[in-house]
């Protein structure tokens, strides 16, 4: 397949230390064997499903800037980019589909929900593995958790 066919997009594994271990507790997961961080997750209304912030690149865009732009305007954060993580190959409306990906440690934001992204959540880890729709999106979480040495 030619690099033409291909539908270029960026995102962002989002993370921030988490507000309570209180909250880890209820949840039945370790707050020490996962750092005590948070991710976040974006529900995308017109696919039902939970995901990782990402989007498609701009003509000439970086990769990484990308990442930055797609995660402030679907979660309203800015972000710290980290560690690249894996990047994700799919088939997308009939066209191949690569995703570049970075961990991202969560600054100064706050989030208003648009026809994009109606819903974000902050969750442990185990959590938020468990809420994602996809499976390669699931993947991404073992992959910041070994990139942040908390696997």
């Amino acid at each position: 397949m030619s690099a033409e066919g291909v539908i270029r997009a960026a995102g962002c594994v989002l993370w921030r230390r988490a507000r309570s271990p209180l909250a880890y507790r209820e949840l039945g997961e370790s707050y020490q064997g996962h750092g005590g961080i948070e991710l976040c997750l974006v529900h995308r209304p017109k696919y039902n499903d939970w995901s990782h912030p990402k989007g498609k690149l701009k003509q000439g865009e970086p990769p990484l800037a990308g990442a930055l732009r797609e995660v402030e305007e679907e979660t309203g954060y800015r972000c710290v980019p980290g560690a690249p993580l894996p990047s994700v190959h799919y088939i997308a409306q009939g066209r191949p589909k690569q995703v570049s990906y970075w961990a991202a440690e969560a600054a100064e934001g706050a989030f208003r929900p648009s026809r994009e992204v109606d819903r974000i959540c902050w969750l442990a880890p185990l959590s938020a593995r468990n809420l994602l729709t996809q499976s390669r999106d699931r993947r991404l979480v073992d992959a910041l958790l070994a990139a942040l040495h908390l696997a």
